[in-house]
């Protein structure tokens, strides 16, 4: 009963004609990036940051929600009809999905992931008004120790599951823990790494950080690429709808991707990108020989695209609950809600119920215009992926700028953001994963904030980490995890997950 009544504030809110607005252009902003080979959600949410100083927090939130779930639509789009995934947990879809298109089923194919994308998050929202007010009360028995411990594993399940190598996604926390530390110390007052620079007493700005290693950091990535001419099969996107047996084969798939999403999405480095990767992997044992994977499966498309859309959904539920964040872009929705004066953690929904409803209603209400947009809309996203480079960027470029320069009205952060942007394409260079840098960045301070509450509390005994049973419990997980991903089996499966998806 409870459960209905906090759903009917939260559709109340998210029904006034502002927040219906906000969605809306949240999901449309969101569909383009997709679309947009390159520009993934996390660069797009670190460059809109500036602009939300002007918003109240609720249409803040709904908009960048919206930025989000929209670009696992928009994604698929460019990866079904040229092959090319526009965000990174659509790799996987351009396998199945590209075959589909040279086919001429580039219509199905876009229908199934459109459709299982709606679905899925549906369900993802229910899961989330489900499960959040238990963890929230759960999370109101947390003391600093029961933070400290629960950022730690939250920081290990970051490296246990980050694609690519765990030596490079060691190294990419540790990176973004250490430029945590430059800042003013808390306790004593002093100015720490500021190297004598008055701007860095206040610490680096997280907008100048997200936006130069991903967004600067992508565009001069893809500035790097050879133009390759590919074909796009807009010829062939008529007839929409699957067929019977289209259907027949997706839905156990969607199901399936949709039940492992919603698991994987919570967990800390999940989201939509580890979703989609297994739900592939997951399809392709079960279909077996009778399977046409690589050459044009349904199940290929339907699947992870499902997948990736309840892990977007659902990996709103730490963020909101505990105050952690599970990915990049919940560590971007946390900074937005520190810009806001909101504390992100459980006081949120007691202290902001119609923030923390509003915004999961505005997710079924997301997926919803999400549905009605992409379908009929295809042809224009076509035309959108004809847009020479050239033009496109050095407009974004412009706009990135002003909206660093607006911060703080400094030149300083747009310096800042120019040179993490050089990180970023060294990252990529390199091929760092560089999602685990923001995630140690965020968690970092809040990490030695609670480590050194908790020393105090305990007089500066360090066994008050282990004799508290929740935090020896979250040590004990961070610990199994370790254990569990040096196994040689599990080692190899998990590389083995991630090359099928190269």
């Amino acid at each position: 009963m409870e459960l209905l009544q906090n759903l009917s504030l939260g559709f109340g809110v998210a029904f006034t004609f502002q927040n219906l607005l906000y969605a809306l252009g949240g999901c449309i902003l969101g569909t383009l990036i997709g679309v947009l080979p390159g520009l993934g959600p996390v660069a797009t949410i670190a460059m809109l940051l500036p602009s939300i100083y002007a918003l109240d927090a609720t249409p803040a939130l709904i908009m960048l929600a919206g930025i989000y779930y929209g670009a696992q639509y928009g994604g698929s789009t460019t990866a079904i009809l040229i092959n090319v995934p526009g965000e990174s947990s659509s790799v996987v879809t351009a396998i199945d999905g590209y075959q589909m298109a040279r086919q001429g089923r580039a219509g199905p194919a876009l229908a199934a992931a459109g459709l299982g994308s709606f679905f899925a998050g549906c369900v993802g929202t229910i899961v989330i008004a489900a499960f959040a007010p238990p963890l929230t009360e759960l999370a109101f028995k947390f003391g600093p120790a029961e933070y400290f411990s629960l950022m730690v594993l939250g920081l290990i399940g970051a490296v246990v599951l980050a694609s690519g190598s765990l030596v490079k996604a060691i190294a990419m926390i540790l990176l973004g823990l250490l430029l945590g530390q430059i800042n003013t110390d808390v306790i004593s007052g002093t100015p720490r790494y500021s190297f004598d620079i008055p701007e860095l007493t206040d610490g680096i700005g997280f907008v100048a950080i997200a936006m130069g290693v991903f967004g600067f950091g992508e565009i001069i990535a893809n500035l790097g690429m050879p133009a390759e001419h590919r074909e796009v099969f807009t010829k062939d996107v008529k007839g929409l709808w699957p067929t019977r047996q289209d259907f027949k084969d997706a839905w156990p798939a969607v199901l399936r991707g949709t039940a492992l999403g919603s698991i994987l999405g919570v967990l800390p480095g999940g989201g939509a990108l580890l979703s989609s990767f297994a739900s592939y992997t997951v399809e392709k044992k079960v279909a077996g020989s009778s399977g046409r994977f690589g050459k044009g499966d349904i199940r290929g498309v339907a699947g992870p695209e499902s997948a990736n859309n309840a892990g977007a959904q659902t990996s709103f539920i730490p963020m909101l609950t505990l105050g952690i964040p599970p990915n990049a872009v919940m560590a971007l929705m946390v900074g937005a809600m520190t810009i806001k004066g909101i504390q992100p953690g459980p006081q949120v929904m007691t202290s902001n119920p119609q923030l923390f409803w509003g915004l999961i209603a505005s997710m079924w209400v997301g997926n919803a215009m999400l549905v009605i947009l992409n379908l009929p809309l295809i042809g224009i996203w076509i035309k959108l992926l004809t847009v020479p480079y050239r033009f496109l960027f050095p407009a974004i470029m412009v706009f990135c700028c002003i909206g660093l320069y607006t911060l703080n009205n400094n030149n300083f952060d747009v310096y800042m953001a120019a040179g993490f942007g050089i990180v970023g394409y060294i990252f990529y260079k390199l091929r760092c994963e560089p999602a685990p840098l923001l995630l140690g960045f965020i968690l970092g301070p809040m990490m030695e904030e609670n480590l050194r509450r908790a020393l105090l509390l305990s007089r500066g005994d360090w066994s008050t980490f282990l004799t508290r049973p929740l935090s020896a419990g979250l040590l004990v997980a961070s610990l199994l995890m370790i254990v569990v991903v040096m196994l040689p089996s599990i080692k190899s499966k998990r590389e083995e997950a991630f090359q099928d998806a190269d």
